[in-house]
């Protein structure tokens, strides 16, 4: 199967499929946060405030990021070069800075945020596939797929620089079919939504779902890096990203650990979070 870039021009303007999909990622998460309060009864406007801080920290952390391990200070001014961990410290960073802003506890952030991000990374790794990039290696398998035009193309010259071995004989210039790894992670990360999104109603103390997102994207995301085409392979076998995985899911089980037994006295609601009514 050959998959080609999803670009619309409307106009003077030129959008991407990634540009589409991440649009939609931070509105259904936010509308996710929404409704979460809307059944607590707490003020809905702070769904549009995480996502904004969210937006802000996302962009400037995926950017920084990428610029410090690619050492590409070009790559400040382009469109491109943004890597997911950079974006998530630096949203996770942006949002709770401006929830202490907002007198809103952290608690409740990180209770309100668990699904929203497990659905906002599957539609963003949906952008990833309509602009062909951040693909597998290669496959024989039925739904393997050719990127004559990612980024870069699923070439054999281009596999090999992202360490993937290749007969001697292989032709430099040919189109092969790789893993839609894109797919595979918005599938994954959907059905942890689905289930952040049931246990809302946990028993636990406030906070913990935020802990089981952790584990449940750091385990995903290290076990998908094992046939990602990378070229980041700095720890032998192991990528910059399956490293930073297991600090998160390591960071994922202590809250998870901390916060399995039920609050006793649940923080107060206060602040920009409390009902307009009772504000």
């Amino acid at each position: 199967m050959t998959i080609y870039p999803l670009v619309l021009q409307l106009g003077p303007v030129t959008l991407t499929g990634y540009g589409v999909m991440m649009m939609v990622s931070f509105v259904m998460a936010g509308w996710a946060i929404q409704l979460e309060l809307r059944e607590r009864g707490l003020n809905e406007d702070y769904a549009a405030d995480i996502i904004l801080a969210a937006v802000i920290g996302g962009l400037v952390g995926a950017k920084v990021w990428y610029v410090v391990v690619t050492r590409d200070w070009s790559a400040l001014f382009r469109r491109g070069g943004f890597v997911w961990y950079g974006g998530f410290l630096g949203g996770v960073v942006a949002v709770l800075a401006n929830g202490w802003r907002l007198r809103v506890p952290p608690r409740y952030t990180m209770e309100f945020t668990a699904a929203a991000l497990a659905v906002g990374y599957a539609l963003g790794r949906v952008g990833c596939f309509l602009v062909n990039d951040d693909y597998g290696i290669p496959t024989s398998l039925p739904w393997g797929m050719r990127f004559p035009r990612g980024l870069p193309p699923t070439t054999v010259a281009n596999l090999e620089h992202m360490h993937v071995t290749f007969p001697p004989t292989a032709n430099p210039l040919e189109v092969v079919a790789v893993h839609p790894t894109e797919l595979y992670e918005t599938t994954l990360m959907l059905l942890a939504f689905a289930w952040l999104w049931r246990a809302r109603t946990h028993h636990h103390a406030l906070g913990w779902r935020f802990g089981v997102y952790l584990v449940l994207a750091g385990t995903e995301r290290f076990l998908i890096e094992f046939i990602r085409a990378k070229d980041d392979r700095f720890f032998g076998p192991l990528s910059l990203a399956q490293i930073a995985s297991l600090g998160v899911v390591a960071v994922g089980v202590v809250v998870t650990a901390r916060l399995w037994a039920p609050d006793r006295v649940a923080p107060g609601v206060s602040g920009h979070l409390a009902p307009r009514a009772a504000a």
